[in-house]
């Protein structure tokens, strides 16, 4: 057996565990997925899995090999609405265990914590989703999906999913890192939004390392609170502070250290206002500023070891979680979480732990693929082409359907090549559901 069907297999046992104990997993335990009907529970997991862009009836079609005993949308809709979407999210978690591989840099795992926003269809009935736009009559729906990603494996590591008007980046990150479970020292990568102590203190408190950049001096955040002791010609600089939070002067055993915060502002390591004990946190980290090629500064704060990792290593470091990024943009656009086959949210969530599974299964096997560099072409190196490697992977994955003869061989042709050093502009603009009449025919 070559490792694309080992996994597959390692996958479809897990459902087919799942099955044996689908009471765990329905919403009426002594009644659903009881009766032996076209769709079983396995079904119901391995084709939401498994689903593209299309419209449901031709997913139906092509899942079944336009069978004539192909079953309806309705059937579907009715086994689909007895699963709860809590048993995607068990599925996700047991199979990233068993696909388990921690790649290092320099000792350390490398993990991005980041968040993106996902429309779906036009549902007023969500109050917690709906958006009421000023310039569209319908507004629109939005989940916020919150991921830990692994940059060198290149899979999603765990995942909260929250409606836009209960969104909470810092909180997610915060609960994800406290359930993160690792072996080797791990570095948390974060963008602007992660900036906060509380964020700091979470990592910290796990034994881990956190990288996070953070508004630059010239505003209102973290990094301007310590102006006064930085640099006199603070251009470039890295330096290293060590502080006592507190949210009173008089708390602080050596008034100099003290670094004072709001009582309003979420810390989860300090007591309330007038509690007698524990009224301060210790803390330390780096403030490193530097030049970007344009003239411009960015600002991190860490608390990795300055013996160990250099302004410019840490520069290299965040350059490097721009991986959850383009990861992001596989997930919706060559995955396909920008198309959802459902109004409903737990649908929808459903859905979305789905893809992340497809998106793990396909990293998974498309690591195994040994890449041969072609003699005629030394010019680059080249990376695997990821969208045509998913197209392939759901082929393999559909369970109605024979699987390619040499699955690795085909992703091996399917190479990109790799020019770094590139840059464009990001390109951002509004995008829409798209609905369900107007799908891939």
């Amino acid at each position: 057996m070559n490792a694309a069907a080992s996994i597959k297999q390692k996958l479809f046992e897990l459902i087919e565990e799942m099955e044996k104990e689908c009471y765990l997993y329905t919403r009426n335990p002594l009644k659903d997925f009881r009766r032996v009907k076209k769709w079983s529970f396995a079904d119901v997991m391995k084709f939401i899995i498994s689903m593209e862009g299309n419209s449901l009836k031709d997913e139906i079609l092509k899942y079944f090999n336009f069978s004539k005993e192909t079953p309806t949308n309705s059937s579907f809709n009715q086994r689909r609405a007895q699963i709860l979407p809590g048993a995607f999210q068990y599925l996700f978690h047991r199979f990233n265990r068993i696909i388990a591989d921690e790649k290092l840099f320099r000792g350390y795992r490398l993990i991005a914590c980041d968040g993106s926003d996902l429309l779906y269809t036009h549902n007023p009935q969500d109050k917690e989703t709906h958006i009421q736009a000023r310039s569209d009559f319908n507004g629109y729906n939005m989940l916020h999906l919150n991921v830990l990603y692994d940059l060198l494996t290149r899979r999603y590591v765990d995942a909260i999913i929250h409606p836009i008007h209960r969104g909470d980046e810092r909180g997610a990150m915060n609960r994800m890192v406290d359930r993160f479970q690792s072996n080797s020292k791990t570095i948390f990568i974060a963008d602007k939004g992660y900036e906060s102590f509380n964020n700091f203190a979470h990592v910290q408190e796990k034994g881990m390392y956190y990288l996070i950049r953070v508004k630059d001096i010239d505003t209102s955040c973290i990094a301007k609170s310590f102006y006064s002791k930085l640099p006199s010609e603070p251009d470039s600089f890295d330096t290293t502070f060590e502080f006592t939070l507190a949210h009173k002067k008089s708390a602080c055993p050596d008034p100099a250290k003290c670094h004072l915060i709001k009582a309003r502002q979420r810390f989860d390591f300090l007591p309330k206002k007038n509690h007698k004990i524990n009224r301060t946190y210790e803390m330390g980290f780096r403030i490193v500023r530097f030049q970007l090629s344009d003239k411009s500064f960015e600002c991190i704060i860490t608390n990795l070891p300055k013996e160990e990792f250099s302004s410019d290593d840490i520069k290299e470091l965040y350059h490097m979680r721009w991986g959850v990024e383009t990861a992001f943009r596989e997930l919706k656009y060559a995955v396909g979480l920008t198309n959802f086959h459902s109004k409903k949210l737990g649908y929808i969530v459903q859905e979305i732990w789905a893809r992340l599974i497809l998106y793990n299964f396909c990293e998974a096997v498309t690591t195994q693929v040994v890449m041969k560099q072609r003699d005629r072409c030394r010019k680059h190196t080249y990376q695997i082409n990821f969208t045509r490697a998913i197209h392939i992977c759901r082929f393999f994955l559909s369970s109605q359907k024979e699987a390619p003869p040499d699955l690795e061989y085909l992703i091996s042709q399917e190479l990109l090549p790799v020019r770094p050093g590139r840059s464009d502009r990001r390109k951002v603009k509004s995008r829409t559901a798209v609905s369900f009449l107007y799908r891939v025919a």
